[in-house]
């Protein structure tokens, strides 16, 4: 089997798996879960065959033409590199082991069969916006996934929260991606293709027209996608949909999708340098802000979707400095520290029976009943605070080392105030990352009181999967020095000068979220305010599903209350009630733009029920009036008949009698 062929099946294989988990899933449930795992894992299979294949040789450029469209043409098309070839095996082994977690997780779920044919779908959607070369067919992928969102996001639609989170999502990031389909076209306009080769040859050679124009309005699509500042509010509230939902999107789709475009096409954004001061500071506003957010949250799932903001934040940013190798590494040594932090959550939600940090940090013995759990989720913690030697350390500090670089001038075309936001922002966040990692892993393996009730042994389906993701997160970062021929040749070592102030910083903020928290438990009463309820042998899904929109009062009345352990709120003082409410963004947007469509909506309601529909019903009223009075008339009696003809011809004459005389007059 050929390379070109192999990279056909990638995306093709879940396809498959979808449409026939939507035709058969009803019919024959027990083909359901053979459908979802299989041709997902096959396609997983196949990425590894492909970035074998490929190595860190020039790219593969494979197309066809689609369709006569004028003067430019749409291409069914390949391009394989490097960057592809290694975030497609990200895709394919996160979205496996999704897809495998959740035959356990939503093992009751009488809507399974749907779900898992939409991640299959988010899946095939995901692998041709990573494998294709025009920008067209990845415009299909990219819009695709906005879809499969809407719908897995929504997945408990019982439930209000869900409802209004897949509502967000939808169009907040439809939002973007208006000027970012204008932004293709004028992209396309003004290179002549849609071809990314083109693309970037036609850059190389003849530059481009309008480049701060087009690389504006492709960054707007990547801040919706990739819930980047202003439009990452729809991402902390997308946590409503089930666990591995979660983990998808944030490790290896939808998010990943608007940076891995970027890297794609970055000497369009290279072009310019406002674009890249824009893309910078937007980076840095996104890390910082996110990160404060975090340490202020209760539910332990928008803590790591907050999380997933900044690390997000961490990638523009090396986008900004011109680094793409810095970036997609972080990409994927983020994507599996991150699954395996969001697929672990899910396992400590099912424990606990709740979502709240606080209702945890009141009850004990959780690390002691998921050992798998617990220690999987330690590790991952560390990658994501940036501690050697685990994977988030050197990607991480290749991120900052890019900005360091392009700070004191030594990269070309990138301009020193770029590299500094970066720099600066990055070892704030680095600090920041630390604080709310420590804090999340203290309040849930280490709280104190009357163990949570049992709600049954964990699937193994579920607790296998995180040790498959424990391995890249140890030793992802450990093939750095391997990798440079993959990442445009540059060096992803870590430098001396950014791994001690990113681990410095990082110990700082362990440190003191740790002093924080002795100092609050000292303080605090630790007494819980009540009993934990006993509950049944809940699903996963059933107990998380329970938990959405409000903190388990199922569980007793200590779920949900404020907890005076907190560091959070000791590190923040006054600033943790607007850190908690993500800065009054949501409440801002509402004033700005949800109130205004509204009120527009009741006018345009108002006047098409006043005005148009009397003017409508009026139109019918009058015929009805008249033929009522004409029915009337028709009375059958001959008498009746001849007297009003008579009435007539009396009126008729009396009236040509008058006109005679003012004739005559």
């Amino acid at each position: 089997m050929t390379l070109t062929t192999t990279a056909v099946l990638v995306p093709l294989l879940p396809f498959l798996g979808a449409a026939a988990g939507f035709l058969l899933g009803r019919r024959s449930p027990g083909f359901v879960r053979p459908l979802a795992v299989l041709p997902t894992l096959a396609s997983a299979v196949l990425t590894v065959a492909v970035a074998a294949g490929q190595g860190a040789g020039p790219a593969t450029d494979v197309a066809t033409r689609l369709t006569p469209t004028g003067s430019l043409p749409i291409d069914l098309a390949l391009h394989i590199d490097g960057f592809a070839a290694l975030i497609a095996v990200l895709v394919g082994v996160v979205a496996t082991c999704v897809q495998i977690y959740s035959t356990a997780y939503l093992r009751d779920d009488p809507r399974y069969p749907s779900y898992a044919a939409l991640v299959s779908l988010f899946t095939s959607a995901m692998l041709l916006v990573v494998y294709t070369g025009d920008l067209m067919v990845l415009l299909v992928g990219w819009e695709v996934m906005g879809i499969c969102s809407y719908f897995l996001v929504g997945h408990y639609w019982e439930t209000e929260a869900a409802r209004s989170a897949s509502l967000k999502a939808f169009l907040v990031t439809k939002l973007g991606d208006v000027p970012f389909l204008f932004g293709i076209f004028a992209l396309a306009a003004d290179t002549g293709t849609f071809r990314i080769t083109g693309i970037l040859g036609h850059i190389a050679r003849d530059g481009l027209h309008h480049p701060t124009l087009i690389a504006l309005l492709l960054l707007a699509g990547v801040a919706g996608k990739s819930a980047q500042f202003p439009l990452h509010t729809w991402l902390p509230d997308a946590m409503a949909g089930p666990t591995p939902v979660s983990a998808l999107i944030h490790a290896a789709t939808m998010v990943a999708a608007g940076v891995y475009v970027v890297a794609r096409l970055l000497p369009v954004f290279a072009a310019s340098a406002a674009a890249l001061v824009v893309l910078a500071v937007m980076a840095a506003v996104t890390m910082v802000g996110s990160a404060l957010a975090a340490l202020a949250q209760d539910d332990i799932k928008r803590v790591l979707a907050y999380s997933t903001v900044g690390q997000l934040g961490y990638m523009t940013g090396a986008l900004a400095v011109g680094d793409r190798g810095a970036a997609v590494f972080h990409l994927l040594s983020h994507g599996a520290f991150k699954a395996l932090l969001f697929l672990g959550a899910g396992v400590v939600i099912h424990a606990a029976g709740t979502n709240s940090l606080a209702a945890m940090s009141r009850t004990g013995g959780l690390a002691r009943r998921i050992p798998d759990a617990f220690w999987t989720l330690t590790v991952a913690l560390l990658a994501l605070a940036a501690i050697p030697p685990f994977a988030g350390f050197f990607s991480k500090e290749a991120v900052l080392g890019a900005a360091e670089h392009a700070a004191t001038g030594h990269a070309a075309g990138i301009p020193g105030a770029a590299g500094w936001t970066v720099f600066l922002a990055g070892l704030l966040t680095a600090l920041l990352t630390a604080a709310y990692a420590t804090r999340l892993w203290l309040l849930a393996f280490r709280g104190t009181g009357p163990e949570a009730a049992d709600h049954g042994k964990q699937p193994l389906a579920m607790t296998a999967v995180l040790w498959v993701l424990f391995v890249p997160t140890v030793g992802f970062g450990l093939a750095a020095p391997f990798l440079p021929a993959w990442f445009d040749g540059r060096s992803l070592t870590p430098t001396a000068t950014t791994s001690v102030l990113g681990t410095g910083a990082a110990l700082i903020g362990g440190l003191a979220t740790y002093a924080a928290w002795r100092h609050t438990t000292a303080r605090a009463a630790r007494a819980p305010l009540g009993a934990v309820a006993a509950a049944p042998d809940l699903s996963p899904a059933a107990a998380e599903e329970v938990a959405i929109d409000v903190h388990t009062p199922a569980y007793g009345d200590i779920a949900g209350a404020p907890d005076p352990a907190d560091p959070g709120r000791l590190l923040l003082g006054p600033l943790h009630r607007h850190a908690a409410a993500g800065f009054h963004l949501d409440a801002v947007y509402t004033a700005l733009f949800v109130r205004p469509v509204r009120a527009a909506a009741t006018l345009v309601r108002f006047l098409d029920h006043a005005v148009v529909d009397t003017y409508v019903s009026g139109a019918g009223a009058a015929p009805r009036w008249l033929g009522a009075a004409v029915r009337r008339a028709q009375t059958g009696n001959v008498q009746t008949y001849l007297g009003a003809l008579l009435a007539g011809a009396l009126v008729l004459a009396i009236a040509a009698v008058l006109v005679a005389t003012g004739t005559g007059a």
